[in-house]
């Protein structure tokens, strides 16, 4: 079975690229960023804020939503977007990460993953066709094919195990998706760790078996950067140039553009929530921590020209105060200053890109961080 190619690329400069992926729920823009809504909710913020802050599509998990609400309960109630009221885009990852942060409570074997609930302590099964039919008692409009991710450092015999079994468990989730609606995307996911023939192995095996869109997994999981950027070196020219390129996981800002000068189309990463939630905020001008003392008696915006009102309207000293008495209205405003930082730059990237313009866009990024958030005079 052919699997639907759902990917327009609208323009190159150098090895980044600009395109529209549509989906049964709307088009999305990339390079894009999907803020991660685990659980069907998006921690500290209210759904009209993600898609106000300009994302196109979000992430939800197959293990937590399998668990708690349960998929057949889902689909009674409409799918996740009706559910969640997001009634957006939306890609749900398979549980596969779950293989490796959850290794404690579970146990692999040829068919899957058994995990001992987390919640109740419940034994539950995810087998490779159970992953799938999850996704689509969800309505998914992306769903990823069940893998087993391996935390780094780690023995080769060990990587290349797991992406073997990947690979079959590959074969085994398009065999499963093949009654899908015809609107729906399956992606495959490369393994290999930090090994680059099993990378390159892995990626061409994929492309036989043939995918809606391809993840590169496994990274950002204890590697250092460079690792895992020659990991993507390594992987992305072997990708098929008319689907899309999602690195799982990854990043920080600076994670982002070096990503995307490698041809990536599509991320994931809670750093925007999770460091929001702990008095960290993103700006053009690098990192704030609000939580440092010297923001107690700032009257400054955060950030005066950002596009969030967020950003403009309170004080440092307002942040500061919030974060350091964990009031929640602190965790939400960071939160969505944000998730709108991380869209803008998406937005930039893809504006740059089209004007041809991507390493000067770039450059000024890096040269803003590099000069830090000045103190007030």
């Amino acid at each position: 079975m052919s699997m639907p190619n759902c990917f327009e690329l609208k323009a190159t400069d150098g090895a980044a690229r600009t395109g529209l992926l549509t989906t049964a729920h709307g088009v999305v823009r990339t390079p894009a960023f999907m803020p991660i809504g685990t659980a069907g909710a998006m921690k500290a913020l209210h759904w009209s804020d993600v898609r106000e802050a300009g994302a196109d599509i979000v992430l939800g998990n197959t293990y937590h939503l399998m668990l708690r609400p349960g998929a057949e309960r889902i689909a009674a109630l409409g799918g996740l977007q009706a559910f969640t009221t997001w009634n957006g885009p939306m890609l749900t990852d398979s549980g596969g990460f779950q293989v490796m942060s959850l290794a404690t409570l579970r146990k692999l074997s040829e068919q899957g993953v058994t995990f001992r609930s987390h919640i109740d302590g419940a034994s539950v099964e995810l087998t490779v066709e159970r992953a799938i039919e999850i996704q689509r008692l969800l309505g998914s409009d992306i769903a990823m094919q069940l893998d087993e991710c391996v935390q780094l450092p780690a023995e080769r015999d060990d990587i290349e195990r797991a992406m073997l079994l990947s690979l079959r468990w590959a074969e085994r989730s398009k065999r499963a998706f093949e009654s899908a609606p015809a609107n729906r995307m399956l992606f495959g996911i490369v393994q290999g760790g930090d090994v680059v023939p099993l990378r390159e192995a892995s990626a061409r095996a994929l492309i036989d078996i043939g995918f809606s869109g391809y993840a590169i997994g496994g990274l950002a999981v204890g590697e250092p950067q460079p690792v895992m950027l020659a990991m993507v070196d390594t992987v992305a020219p072997l990708l098929p140039v008319d689907r899309p390129r999602y690195l799982m996981g990854v990043g920080t800002p600076g994670d982002l553009l070096e990503a995307i000068a490698r041809g990536i189309d599509m991320f994931d990463c809670v750093l925007p929530t999770r460091n929001g939630r702990h008095g960290l905020a993103y700006t053009r001008r690098g990192t704030v921590n609000l939580r440092n003392a010297r923001h107690a008696d700032d009257p400054r915006p955060l950030d005066e020209e950002s596009q969030w009102p967020a950003a403009q309207t309170y004080s440092r000293a307002y942040l500061h105060h919030l974060v350091k008495s964990n009031e929640t209205l602190g965790a939400m405003l960071l939160s969505g200053i944000n998730v709108a930082y991380y869209q803008a730059l998406m937005a930039g990237v893809r504006e740059a890109i089209a004007a041809g313009d991507f390493a000067a866009f770039c450059a000024q990024a890096r040269e803003r961080w590099a000069k830090g958030d000045l103190p007030p005079r």
